[in-house]
């Protein structure tokens, strides 16, 4: 359990990072201070874990006819939904919502490729001996 403690961290930190990388970025994101960031950086990720990979599966054909174009959108709804619920993290409309959405996925992508570097000791595995990696 401990061996994945430090990924966890460390992804935890590269999302707060992109989310206050993008809330200088767009004016429509804000945060009251580093608290609510922290808090909607950990949100972010449970809400990623849990909620996304159902709106995933309950919009298929939407997302099928699409060509994934889709799951832009259900990136921003989850934002949305993180906005909602953290006190002290505001964010202005569905627009904003999805180009920072947009715009955290790629940051966290790239610093997560120069962080972790994608060695096989910083990626989180979905369960023992299933060869699927989750981050």
């Amino acid at each position: 359990m401990l061996t994945n403690l430090t990924p966890f961290l460390l992804h935890w930190a590269i999302t707060a990072l992109a989310m206050w990388v993008a809330s200088h970025v767009f004016k429509g994101m804000r945060f009251s201070g580093t608290g609510a960031l922290v808090v909607s950086a950990l949100l972010l990720g449970l809400a990623n874990a849990v909620v996304r990979p159902l709106l995933v599966l309950l919009t298929l054909p939407l997302t099928l006819i699409t060509f994934g174009l889709f799951l832009l959108v259900i990136n921003a709804l989850v934002l949305m939904l993180v906005a909602r619920v953290v006190d002290g993290f505001a964010l202005n409309g569905f627009w904003t919502a999805l180009w920072a959405s947009l715009f955290m996925a790629v940051l966290s992508l790239v610093l997560g490729a120069f962080v972790l570097g994608g060695s096989p000791e910083f990626t989180i595995q979905t369960g023992p001996g299933r060869g699927s990696v989750w981050l």
